[in-house]
């Protein structure tokens, strides 16, 4: 049998990560594939770079953790088509999360499917979860 967690454990898990990012985090979009984890070098093109809110994640509630404020950039830096994102530390030195980008079926929901440069555009969704219930 897989271990299962109590709700309020899954939602303490969910509100450590946010805790162990920061404050303010930096999410940047790429194109291309994800690396093989965080700690490897990112590849593809540097699409967009967004500050996110100092209170980036909504609090856990069963075992569900959902984006909080707006993540927007009002100019994307370069021309392409997403692919992955990655969160970093507020120094943007620590990547700690990275996934899949785009408009559906992806790990981050975004409002444009293709960018150009100088185009704003936003994350519509983002949700994390825990499921060993």
């Amino acid at each position: 049998m897989a271990l299962q967690y109590s709700t309020a454990v899954r939602n303490a898990k969910l509100d450590a990560v946010e805790s162990a990012i920061g404050t303010a985090p930096i999410m940047r979009l790429y194109s291309g594939s994800a690396p093989a984890n965080p700690a490897a070098a990112a590849t593809g093109t540097l699409l967009a770079e967004i500050t996110m809110p100092s209170d980036w994640m909504a609090a856990a509630a069963s075992g569900s953790k959902a984006m909080s404020g707006s993540w927007q950039d009002l100019s994307a830096d370069a021309t392409g088509t997403p692919g992955y994102f990655r969160i970093w530390n507020s120094a943007g030195s620590t990547c700690h999360v990275q996934g899949s980008a785009g408009t559906s079926g992806t790990d981050m929901v975004l409002s444009t499917g293709s960018l150009t440069a100088g185009q704003s555009f936003s994350v519509t969704g983002f949700t994390i979860q825990d499921n060993n219930a």
